[in-house]
């Protein structure tokens, strides 16, 4: 017999940045692991320091940071998380992204400007990244961004089982905020089994976040909507979406999405819009100053537990999603 045969067995070590620890740690109890002690700290000048506390040879290694503000700082330390895994000979590294940095410039809307998304899958390929895991990405797409296996994760089933026994399907129409969110729209239909709207938007290309609503197409007079997205930002576009399909005659809008981004002034546009409920998920954290009456959050640990469970075993992370991954 030439070569080595050793009994060794995959060792699964669960680590986590600054940005967002209440979430990792909601995530490590899911999994029924520890998250693995690391040494972060900034020095003087703001360069991140990051060291390992316990041997990360040959492990199965599993980074969450929430790309939370200030974005850049947070993305940075994950990198640099990832760099020193591969330095410790860590085996394979699977970094966990729950709201992904710069989705939203995953093209070139005019000349001259970058594709950031694209940007982003690279340098955590070249930090030596393995595997990507995110939820809800901006536009599915940028999967094809990264060179490897990229875990796309749906919320959508999580707002869904919280929303079934809210809302008739009679009396229901679920809403697209735009054109691009029809097919989401249509799944979420499907499982609510309630028909389809969609609102046709433009956007000022020459000022972010400002967006003219157009018109309403679809079934929404008389009927409950719920308006949904992958992410509130600002929140000016959801509020004159929310209104747009009061003027058109619904009784009731719902608001259902992913990631509370949550930018000012998002917050005073919520609790003073005409939206009876804002549904969200903790992908991103958010503070107590920041939560109103109308604001419901749902966890997304579990999710992600059993898709890091899914992975490690070498199981199906489609079968999460009953093959709608």
């Amino acid at each position: 017999m030439s070569g080595i045969q050793t009994m060794g067995q995959k060792n699964l070590m669960f680590f986590s940045g600054r940005a967002y620890p209440e979430l990792a740690e909601e995530v490590a109890k899911n999994l029924g692991v520890e998250i693995t002690p690391t040494t972060l700290r900034d020095f003087a000048n703001g360069e991140i320091y990051v060291r390992y506390l316990e041997s990360v040879r040959g492990c199965d290694a599993f980074i969450i940071q929430s790309h939370t503000a200030p974005i850049n700082k947070w993305i940075m330390e994950q990198l640099i998380m990832v760099d020193a895994l591969k330095r410790a000979s860590a085996k394979r590294v699977t970094v966990i992204m729950p709201f992904f940095g710069y989705a939203r410039q995953d093209k070139k809307g005019r000349g001259r400007e970058p594709i950031t998304a694209r940007l982003m899958a690279d340098l955590f390929k070249q930090a030596g990244a393995d595997r990507l895991m995110s939820i809800d990405l901006h536009t599915s797409q940028i999967q094809g961004f990264f060179d490897g296996p990229v875990d796309h994760l749906f919320a959508m089933p999580i707002l869904i089982d919280y929303l079934r026994d809210k809302v008739d399907p009679a009396t229901t129409t679920i809403v697209s905020p735009d054109t691009g969110r029809v097919r989401l729209a249509e799944r979420w239909s499907d499982s609510l089994n309630t028909p389809v709207a969609f609102i046709h938007k433009r956007r000022d290309l020459d000022v972010a976040n400002q967006v003219k609503v157009n018109e309403v197409v679809g079934k929404v007079r008389g009927r409950t909507c719920v308006l949904i997205d992958d992410m509130i930002d600002t929140g000016g576009s959801i509020c004159k979406a929310a209104d747009a399909l009061y003027d058109h005659g619904a009784t009731n809008v719902v608001v259902a999405a992913t990631h509370a981004v949550f930018s000012e002034p998002a917050v005073d546009r919520l609790k003073n819009s005409r939206i009876s409920e804002v549904v969200v998920t903790n992908t991103l954290p958010i503070p107590e100053a920041a939560r109103f009456d109308k604001l419901t959050v749902l966890s997304i640990a579990p999710l992600i537990a059993r898709a890091i469970t899914e992975v490690f075993t070498d199981g199906s992370v489609t079968s999460l999603f009953e093959g709608d991954s």
